[in-house]
């Protein structure tokens, strides 16, 4: 059962991460500078009262940050989802690690020849980097917890 959910799980991330990269560029960048003016909001004292034009140039002053962590977090979210996957098929210790980094970083590349068909957007290998990048930070940390957990039953059961 866990594995069809993992599996599952793993295949609508990807599906979400598809859909992203399928919005033509004039799309992604306003949803990436409507994140500029939450995180304007959120972190910038008195930003409400700005006017617009100074929240506007706010957005875009750091939207290229704002872009490259959305590129990370979506793909450590699925670095996790494909540890665990893997892990609910009985797949242990470096082998784990490596099939879920090597399996994340393959559909970045191909999630980045994907966007060369979209309108205005293009291949970029330091996106593909920056999301390799997310993918080994997310089985990292799946791969890291199982070391953890695992030490401390060995250590409860001696």
């Amino acid at each position: 059962m866990k594995k069809n959910i993992f599996t599952l799980m793993v295949i609508l991330w990807m599906a979400i991460i598809f859909s992203f990269s399928a919005q033509p560029a004039d799309e992604s960048e306003q949803m990436s500078l409507s994140v500029g003016h939450v995180a304007g909001l959120l972190f910038a004292d008195g930003y409400e009262d700005w006017p617009q034009e100074r929240q506007d140039a706010f957005a875009e002053r750091i939207d290229h940050v704002v872009r490259k962590a959305a590129h990370f977090t979506e793909y450590a979210v699925l670095g996790v989802l494909l540890a665990l996957m893997y892990r609910a098929y009985g797949h242990k210790g470096k082998r784990l690690f490596l099939l879920s980094a090597g399996t994340g970083s393959l559909y970045a590349a191909t999630d980045e020849f994907h966007q060369l068909f979209v309108e205005g957007r293009s291949c970029q290998l330091t996106d593909w980097g920056i999301d390799t990048c997310g993918v080994i930070a997310g089985a990292a940390v799946v791969f890291l917890l199982w070391r953890v957990v695992r030490r401390r039953k060995r250590e409860m059961e001696s």
